[in-house]
């Protein structure tokens, strides 16, 4: 059995659920999965509709992008992917997707705010929006430096990247990990159903309050407190 076959099944996996759960379009999206001890992640080849993938085709990269096994290429985010894993080393799981709402959000360069207790249930504050990359960067190793966009900005704002497993790029469209593959993907899921819903409710009153902290506190530590009952 090869070495790399565990990662390989569990990306192949977690791709197949993106379609599944309307998260992409055509082949609008990916999921990679690593194996921290080997130093590598399983991400989906680049342009492979859904409906033709399988493990064996998932390719192998480094944590600096290189391409380590595998006969396809690599996704084109998978530098993006590869920063995000070399900088934040208690993810094992990366999604990116075009999901409608979320990047909906992104376009408008706007981060979520937290208007209902669906969302305290995973977070306590808005989600992100990463600023615009500059045109500099966007000349260079274009990729690579959005990487840096999503960890430079939970810097300035002095984010975990542990308690908040979601950003918004500016412009661009969505990006969530997780300790897993899989739980990358409910990330984006649940992030698409958050941004549909807060949509909506700006739809209704433009003028919706924040949800206040008493709730926040209440639906987040329920959930993830060290008293935690619901969904337990």
């Amino acid at each position: 059995m090869s070495k790399y076959e565990k990662i390989r099944q569990e990306a192949y996996a977690a791709n197949m659920q993106l379609p599944k759960l309307g998260l992409v379009l055509f082949t609008f999206g990916n999921v990679s999965a690593a194996d921290r001890n080997l130093g590598v992640f399983a991400i989906k080849p680049s342009g492979v509709p859904y409906e033709e993938l399988s493990p064996e085709n998932m390719v192998i990269v480094d944590f600096e992008g290189n391409t380590i096994n595998g006969i396809l290429r690599p996704s084109s985010d998978t530098k993006t992917h590869a920063v995000l894993y070399k900088n934040w080393k208690e993810i094992s799981g990366i999604v990116h997707t075009h999901s409608t709402y979320a990047t909906a959000w992104a376009q408008a360069q706007s981060s979520i705010p937290i208007q209902g207790t669906t969302h305290a249930d995973h977070l306590t504050v808005d989600i992100p929006c990463a600023p615009p990359m500059s045109d500099e960067k966007i000349a260079g190793n274009y990729e690579y430096e959005t990487g840096y966009q999503i960890i430079d900005h939970f810097k300035n704002l002095g984010l975990s990247y542990q308690e908040v497993e979601m950003v918004l790029v500016a412009n661009h469209a969505p990006f969530t990990w997780g300790k897993t593959a899989d739980k990358a993907v409910y990330n984006s899921a649940v992030l698409e159903n958050i941004a549909q819903m807060a949509q909506l409710t700006q739809g209704i009153n433009a003028r919706a309050p924040k949800l206040k902290e008493a709730l926040v506190k209440k639906h987040f530590e329920r959930k993830h407190g060290p008293d935690s009952y619901y969904g337990q």
